[in-house]
């Protein structure tokens, strides 16, 4: 096998850079390089990017408003470089995605990429999947009010997978959520499911997205994966996916297995470099289920200090 294999550009795990972050993105790709910090030991890397060493620039984001505007994917594409899109589009929820456009606005953003990069270059994500209370005694909700309602939209486009995983209940979010009951800014206490449930909630969704012409894909959602049975089409993504990429683009993209994801819990991802910082690009759409967003965290505790004095 050739060990120099183009590298791919994930833009980004940490951070929605098409919604805020675009113009800073262009410069460094003008400037040839990233300067990208490791958010556990703080020491930067630079990392070269040009479109001979960079295969493919994989964008992460629920909105993509900026980046329409900006006509970004046109440049980078002249620039030489490939581009796939992975766009989550849940149910609108001011509770729990407080700060995204209406569902309508991004599902015409959806429309324009499409018409722009073609329906095989965009993964939709309905991701997380959440059950929840809004109050200690209030009947259980979920977020699939609209789900219908999007894979219709979906089908329409020519779009082929839906990428979904079920709420995680990350301590940070645990403590996220004593502050806002506190403050009763809303109220809100998230459910974790039995696996049975999972289970059933996903042949229901399997069944659905089948019947549309749609496949199912799990992000990170091993135990699930290996309890639905021997007859179903689900399958284990790969939200960056290498022989993906290469079969829409050719050339010779990495195609390893990136272990310094969530691997063990079934990540399928190829080998990427994640640029962007939790800390120093923060997302303000504020959601309320986010691992990765310490803006709304530093937020919510300085509220609470200063009505606390």
């Amino acid at each position: 096998m050739n060990q120099n294999q183009d590298r791919i550009l994930s833009a980004s795990r940490r951070t929605d850079i098409p919604a805020f972050y675009m113009d800073w993105f262009m410069e460094h790709i003008k400037l040839g390089f990233f300067n990208v910090k490791n958010p556990f030991t703080k020491t930067i890397k630079k990392i070269d990017v040009s479109n001979d060493s960079i295969h493919s620039i994989v964008f992460w984001s629920k909105n993509y408003d900026a980046f329409i505007k900006a006509k970004a994917g046109e440049k980078l594409i002249q620039l030489g470089f490939n581009i796939f899109l992975n766009f989550t589009i849940n149910s609108e929820s001011h509770l729990l995605e407080p700060n995204l456009p209406l569902l309508k606005k991004r599902l015409e953003q959806l429309n324009r990429l499409v018409c722009l990069f073609g329906p095989e270059k965009i993964s939709w994500r309905f991701d997380p999947i959440c059950f929840y209370k809004t109050s200690p005694d209030s009947p259980i909700k979920n977020n699939f009010s609209d789900f219908p309602d999007i894979v219709q939209k979906i089908t329409e486009l020519g779009i082929k997978k839906c990428v979904t995983s079920f709420f995680d209940n990350y301590k940070k979010i645990q403590t996220r959520l004593k502050w806002i009951n506190k403050k009763k800014l809303s109220s809100i206490f998230f459910i974790d499911p039995s696996l049975d449930k999972k289970i059933k909630v996903i042949h229901r969704m399997e069944t659905h997205l089948a019947n549309a012409g749609l496949t199912l894909n799990l992000c990170c959602e091993k135990e699930v994966f290996s309890n639905l049975g021997p007859h179903t089409r689900v399958l284990e993504n790969s939200c960056i996916n290498g022989h993906l990429l290469k079969t829409l683009f050719g050339g010779n993209p990495e195609i390893k297995k990136d272990y310094g994801q969530r691997s063990k819990l079934g990540c399928q991802c190829t080998k990427s470099i994640d640029i962007g910082s939790y800390a120093d690009h923060p997302c303000f759409h504020n959601c309320l289920f986010c691992y990765a967003n310490p803006h709304i965290d530093t937020t919510l505790k300085n509220s609470l200090r200063f009505n606390e004095n």
